[in-house]
């Protein structure tokens, strides 16, 4: 391609709204523009190198014997109302109506489209085990979309889902997309950190994302130095705590009493007021939970609640309230929260809220004696299976300006459910081998699920087993934000000068920049670029009229990997300098197509995605 035909318009400031590298780098070199909030167009050389990272994942979906669909952008609403998302989903969720009336999803995700599609054509297990996938466009609305390509309105996710007659199936499936997503990232110079994490609102049980180490990251990953354990914060676990068996200062007795504490509601107040330690208090939190899909016909408060049947048949509670009692030196994971409680989000109860069901201002919450809402204990305070590990604790006492002490989890008050909501944090201790945990931010551009029946059981997919029983397909996730991996590889690989392309998903391979293009610059220019794209390199020939300096420039803010310099003082031979190298190779002209087709099989050999 000849740049003087090519439209590429470049920047040479920083646009304001830019504040992360693959941002500025992408409005800068002409590749992306912003046509609205969270809206944006790809140019033609940005959409060359998304196409290069949608290239690699097809490639690798093909050798794992994967099927590329493409259903529409836009879904009935009727296959969401049948899987219950229609209602839990969120306001993320664009909903609109033809003119007929007919509900519609602008697609967020694709498990409805790809079960309805599978159901009506899968009939028997001779059929299944069967992966497919799209990619395709995406539409969530953000609250606040931000960073580019980063977190967008509008996006491109390669979406795979896979069917199964058992479990081991499943796994067999789910370890192979793991391997073949490691070599994705790899074969687009990515380094990638695979952990554990949570299934969110796609709901299922096994779980794993493919995060990038980023300062702007959405996620906090917590990472093990000794074993290699790794995990997001939202699903990270770590090794139980050993306290002391007292209260710091207060000696134990056999009831819990009140105490008077005028003025002191939060738990540094009530260390100063008690001279003792946060971990020897009971902290207990008010939440309002929505979409509940927990039973709570026998929870404590929760006779009158309003419970809904949604279209597939699942019983849920639009709202609810629990009391969740932790560690004081600990923070609730609310993600974690949200997924013991089945509830599509939790948030913290308002203060009009917290004095209704406590008869206290906020900060004299407490378990004993409250029988407002069901009472979930962090198994810091009350394992799962009733083990106490919190003894003569201080807890709130349901009235202003008093708290209980000598308190007893199990004597003085029994929850109605234990669970590990506790938020993990760097210092924690490693549940497999006991070291310290370090944690790092990073951003997520892959997830694989093992679903299970989510989809299958609520939207009535069905085959015949081999004695013709009718039986329901276990069913697994597979996902790849093509836009965010796209603008992780320009934050990992960039300098001063602009973006620098690993090889794999450059737009172009080679640049041939001649000083001047004229006379024998441009003969020998025009030479090497027949020569190298009769060879298939892709080749961009800077044949503009414009100063060297800006040709330099431009090649180097674009970041194509291979530059070649057809200069009039190094007639009858050429420079070639690989991007980000200080090092520049004086070459003779003739031999040139030559040395660079084999630089850039070289320069290949280090995407290959081999183990």
């Amino acid at each position: 391609m000849k740049m003087s035909e090519f439209f590429m318009p470049t920047l040479r400031e920083v646009p304001a709204e830019a504040v992360i590298a693959s941002h500025r780098l992408m409005l800068r070199a002409g590749m992306i523009r912003k046509l609205s909030n969270g809206l944006f167009a790809y140019l033609p050389m940005g959409l060359r190198a998304f196409r290069k990272v949608e290239n690699i994942i097809r490639e690798e979906m093909e050798a794992i014997g994967v099927i590329e669909f493409k259903p529409p952008v836009v879904q009935p609403g009727e296959i969401w109302r049948e899987s219950g998302r229609w209602e839990t989903m969120g306001d993320g969720m664009l909903k609109t109506k033809s003119r007929t009336g007919m509900e519609l999803v602008v697609s967020p995700t694709a498990e409805e489209a790809f079960t309805s599609l599978l159901r009506d054509e899968i009939t028997s297990y001779k059929q299944l085990p069967v992966s497919v996938y799209q990619i395709n466009t995406k539409f969530r609305d953000e609250i606040r979309p931000r960073y580019g390509l980063m977190r967008a309105r509008e996006f491109t996710m390669k979406d795979a889902y896979s069917f199964h007659t058992t479990d081991e199936s499943l796994d067999e499936t789910y370890r192979k997309f793991g391997r073949a997503y490691r070599k994705i990232f790899r074969r687009c110079g990515l380094s990638v950190i695979p952990v554990k994490a949570d299934s969110g609102a796609m709901g299922g049980s096994g779980s794993e994302e493919f995060m990038v180490e980023s300062e702007i990251g959405d996620n906090n990953l917590i990472l093990c130095p000794k074993c290699g354990y790794a995990a997001n914060d939202e699903k990270a676990q770590c090794a139980r705590d050993t306290l002391p068996e007292s209260a710091g200062n207060i000696p134990a007795k056999e009831k819990y009493e009140p105490i008077d504490t005028p003025d002191v509601k939060t738990i540094d107040d009530l260390c100063s007021f008690l001279k003792t330690r946060p971990e020897f208090f009971i902290k207990t939190l008010i939440y309002r939970v929505i979409n509940c899909e927990l039973d709570l016909s026998q929870a404590p408060g929760c006779g009158n609640l309003e419970k809904i049947r949604s279209e597939n048949g699942q019983d849920y509670y639009p709202e609810a309230f629990f009391a969740v009692c932790i560690r004081g030196d600990l923070d609730v994971n609310e993600v974690k929260l949200a997924a013991v409680l089945k509830a599509s989000e939790v948030q913290l109860a308002s203060e009009y809220d917290v004095e209704r069901l406590t008869g206290a201002p906020v900060g004299f919450a407490g378990p004993v004696g409250f029988t407002s809402a069901p009472v979930l204990a962090d198994e810091s305070v009350v394992s799962a299976g009733g083990e106490v590990f919190m003894h003569n604790a201080v807890t709130g006492a349901l009235k202003a300006d008093t708290h209980f002490i000598h308190v007893e989890p199990g004597r003085d008050f029994t929850p109605w459910m234990s669970a590990d909501v506790r938020t993990v944090k760097a210092g924690d201790k490693c549940p497999s081998c006991g070291a310290e945990f370090y944690s790092k931010k990073g951003n997520e551009l892959g997830h694989i699920f093992k679903l299970g029946y989510k989809y299958t059981k609520t939207m009535n997919m069905t085959y015949l087993d081999e004695n013709g029983s009718r039986q329901i397909p276990t069913m697994g996730c597979y996902g790849i934000g093509v836009d965010r991996t796209l603008a992780s590889i320009v934050e990992e690989h960039n300098d001063d000068d602009g973006i620098i392309w690993p090889v794999t998903v450059a737009p172009y391979q080679v640049a041939v920049v001649p000083i001047k293009y004229e006379g024998r610059m441009k003969e020998t220019a025009d030479m090497l670029y027949k020569q190298l794209s009769g060879k298939g390199i892709e080749i961009l020939l800077d044949d503009r009229d414009e100063r060297p300096g800006v040709k330099f420039k431009d090649v180097d803010l674009i970041g194509i990997p291979l530059r070649i310099v057809v200069g009039e003082k190094n007639l009858p031979s050429v420079e070639i300098k690989t991007r980000g190298g200080k090092d520049t190779t004086l070459i003779p002209a003739e031999e040139a197509a030559s040395y660079t087709e084999n630089t850039l099989k070289d320069m290949l050999k280090d995407f290959t995605g081999e183990e």
